[in-house]
């Protein structure tokens, strides 16, 4: 057992927001944990970054949807670090399948569900059991996508709505042991992940739908992430933050088809 830093787990942390909050967590003084898939490169890339500002981060690789690996690395954290204090469950684990009911098949539409809540399952069952020790803090990375309806987005937006429930569920499971759980939903954020449909078009009119007038980056978000698990906020749990640049201000909030 090595450190006494507390020790953040950010699943999907080698990129997009996950990287963001990463970096932020590191800045903040936490020792974190960079779960990442497939890409070594980027999750070291971002471990470096987290050194550079005097902080420590290291690199693990887990599909979080298979959990003979998350048992695998969240136990290879607890023997080495003897403790997490944080869950950030971030990672992206099935991309969405975009097109209206009738185009899509059921496999692409399930699996997108499925794995969005096997994502959010399997770690939060394996880091619960060693927070309930000790207490933490969990916080989900869902999006406002689950509020509105949208052309084409409906296994995204099922699968964001079903994971919002899971989290107040495990709210209310977790509070009796000192864990607070929380959900971050951002709006549209300038990623990776995104690039491909964020056209110029397409930025200017989410913008023009915005209270701030602009989309966001992903450290826009780890900033709330970051303030979401600090100890002053240990008074919230089972919330539901969103982060949307205002968006839901101006479109008239949940269930609206702008």
């Amino acid at each position: 057992m090595s450190g006494s830093r507390e020790v953040a787990l950010v699943t999907g942390g080698g990129r997009g927001i996950g990287a963001a909050t990463a970096r932020e967590l590191g800045r903040r003084g936490y020792h974190v944990v960079i779960n990442f898939r497939g890409n070594a490169d980027a999750a070291r890339a971002v471990a470096l970054e987290i050194e550079a500002v005097g902080a420590t981060a290291e690199c693990v690789q887990a599909d979080v949807c298979d959990p003979a690996q998350v048992e695998r690395m969240v136990d290879g954290v607890l023997a080495d670090r003897g403790h997490i204090d944080v869950l950030v469950c971030n990672a992206n684990t099935v991309a969405p399948p975009f097109g209206p009911l009738a185009s899509l098949a059921w496999k692409d539409f399930i699996d997108k569900v499925s794995g969005e809540l096997a994502g959010a399952f399997f770690v939060t069952q394996r880091v619960l059991a060693a927070m309930r020790h000790r207490g933490g803090r969990i916080v989900y990375v869902s999006s406002s996508a689950a509020d509105y309806v949208g052309s084409g987005r409906l296994s995204h937006s099922t699968a964001k709505s079903a994971l919002n429930t899971f989290s107040r569920h495990v709210a209310a499971e977790a509070a009796a042991h000192g864990v607070t759980v929380n959900t971050v939903a951002p709006g549209a954020v300038r990623t990776e992940a995104t690039a491909a449909i964020f056209t110029p078009e397409r930025e200017k009119h989410l913008a023009a739908h915005s209270v701030l007038g602009r989309v966001l980056e992903p450290e826009d978000i780890a900033v709330v992430i970051a303030q979401t698990v600090d100890a002053g906020m240990r008074g919230v749990t089972g919330a539901l933050i969103r982060v949307d640049a205002g968006f839901g201000v101006l479109v008239g909030g949940p269930s609206s088809t702008a």
